[in-house]
């Protein structure tokens, strides 16, 4: 997508650079992530109004260290360096960065010494989230200082040459008034207009796809979840009849979802077909326990199963997907050099070959943002408040090698555990929450005999995006009322425990 006047943010590799975007949106102003590499052709593109340089972990002086293109200067754009991006700024434009003697990771305290565009409205001192152990030991020609730390520069600006930067994170929660930091540049510097609402993605996205479609056909892997139902619903509002969805049933679901799930999307006025290709999912698992190698086969295997089916209504050139930017962000380093977190099933999952080509409308757009967009479109509150749930099914919850058996006592349990939560009014307060089945078998006691069965681990957790997540504290009432009968109502397991792990450094999901 490409919406001009908008704010290209460039990445240089940081875990936080989605929450620059993220924050940006959250004014009113379309921001779009291009890796550090991207050509100034492409930045043209989306004829932006400026442009922010994330942070990263690499050091401006080391070989190899990320680079963009010195020709951003001559675009004569607004920009606003953020961490590993203040660094550059003053690395390119003839300053000298070098290893602080004191680094700094975590809070710390931010004075302003001098009056900024960037900063104004700003109290004096603020407490800000650094993470850096590098530092400007002198400035770029031009430059000066209008706030420090104890140790280091912390904002530099150069009004002249339209060049602004932070040796600290104002998009994450823990930097006082980092938002308005972000509306100073937008807004001030940038002269951004507010022009980013769900109603405006909505419009730009169905003329979109109705131009590129054309009179062609799609079909849309629908699977009931949010993604995939708002991104059916988007597409079919663009091109009508032209999509057909599929609901593959491929035995990894929770249970009765299938048979559940395919009239209630049929009511949503698409044309849904019913797959039922179970046996072959569960076949190319079998003896299959590596993660990645269990994403990459289901991955390969949905792909086949639409290509077949599109076969059966004759021409069909497009496959809709609800693939999400975290699904993007974890599967490839497609942004920047950060990290491949893990592969999603809809991206870096797909074969090399495809015959189908690919429509993602809402591949750069967070969950509640999906969510919004669905609200937008009409869908029904419970649809859009559903926990979300992976492409992959309950294969990603099974750790180690998928079985009929591990399936079967994984969704009995997982089933109890959606029911409690459901009835004790926390469903709709959390974010994610299932069971997962683990490769360990433990003694117990069940009617003064001994048992040997599995361990099932519980995970529920709050997150806005879930780039991010916290575990959620249940209280423990419910969690012994679930536990005890998982225990005695689930045949083959006879411990449960409890997750208590953030993400970072954990996923939410355990595949």
């Amino acid at each position: 997508m490409s919406i001009p006047g908008g704010i290209v943010v460039l990445d240089f590799g940081s875990q936080y650079t989605q929450l620059i975007a993220r924050r940006i949106r959250e004014q009113g102003v379309y921001s779009v992530i291009l890796p550090c590499t991207v050509s100034l052709e492409e930045i043209r593109a989306f004829a932006p109004c400026g442009l922010v340089l994330s942070g990263g972990p690499g050091s401006v002086y080391d070989p190899g260290a990320p680079v963009c293109d010195r020709g951003i200067f001559g675009l004569r754009l607004p920009i606003l360096g953020i961490c590993y991006g203040l660094q550059w700024l003053a690395h390119t434009l003839g300053g000298k960065v070098e290893r602080a003697e004191r680094r700094e990771y975590g809070p710390a305290q931010l004075e302003i010494c001098g009056s900024s565009l960037l900063l104004a409205g700003l109290p004096k001192r603020l407490r800000i989230w650094a993470s850096h152990g590098d530092h400007v030991a002198s400035l770029p020609p031009g430059s000066r200082v209008v706030a420090a730390t104890e140790s280091a520069v912390a904002v530099m600006e150069n009004p002249a040459q339209q060049i602004y930067a932070v040796q600290f994170h104002p998009e994450v929660q823990h930097t006082d008034r980092g938002a308005d930091i972000l509306h100073n540049f937008v807004f001030a510097i940038c002269h951004a207009s507010p022009t980013w609402d769900r109603r405006y993605f909505v419009q730009h996205t169905v003329e979109s796809v109705r131009q590129r479609v054309g009179k062609g056909k799609a079909i849309c892997g629908l699977s009931g979840g949010v993604d995939s139902t708002v991104a059916a619903t988007l597409v079919h509002r663009a091109i009508g009849n032209q999509l057909t969805c599929l609901f593959v049933d491929n035995g990894l679901l929770r249970e009765g979802e299938f048979a559940a799930m395919l009239p209630r999307l049929g009511r949503l006025g698409l044309q849904v077909i019913g797959v039922d290709a179970s046996a072959r999912f569960l076949a190319r698992l079998a003896g299959v326990v590596e993660p990645e190698e269990k994403r990459l086969r289901i991955g390969h295997e949905f792909i086949a199963v639409f290509e077949e089916e599109a076969g059966k209504l004759g021409q069909v050139d497009f496959l809709v997907q609800g693939t999400l930017y975290p699904d993007v962000i974890e599967s490839q380093s497609v942004r920047g050099p950060s990290a491949t977190i893990k592969t999603h099933h809809n991206v870096g999952g797909l074969p090399d070959v495809m015959q189908l080509a690919l429509i993602e409308p809402l591949r750069d757009l967070f969950k509640d943002e999906v969510r919004a967009v669905g609200r937008e479109l009409g869908l029904d509150a419970a649809i859009l408040g559903r926990h979300p749930f992976p492409g992959p099914g309950l294969a990603v919850r099974i750790l180690g090698e998928v079985t009929p058996e591990r399936l079967q006592i994984l969704r009995k349990a997982d089933q109890i555990f959606t029911d409690e939560i459901r009835q004790a009014g926390w469903y709709e307060k959390l974010w994610q929450a299932f069971a997962v089945l683990l490769p360990v078998r433990s003694v117990g006691v069940m009617g003064d005999s001994r048992t040997y069965a599995y361990t099932l681990a519980l995970r529920a957790v709050h997150s806005e995006d879930g780039m991010t997540a916290d575990w959620a504290r249940l209280p423990g009432e419910l969690l012994e009322r679930i536990s005890s009968r998982i225990v005695n109502e689930v045949q083959g397991v006879n411990r449960v425990v409890l997750d208590i792990s953030s993400k970072p450094p954990s996923t939410i999901e355990w595949e």
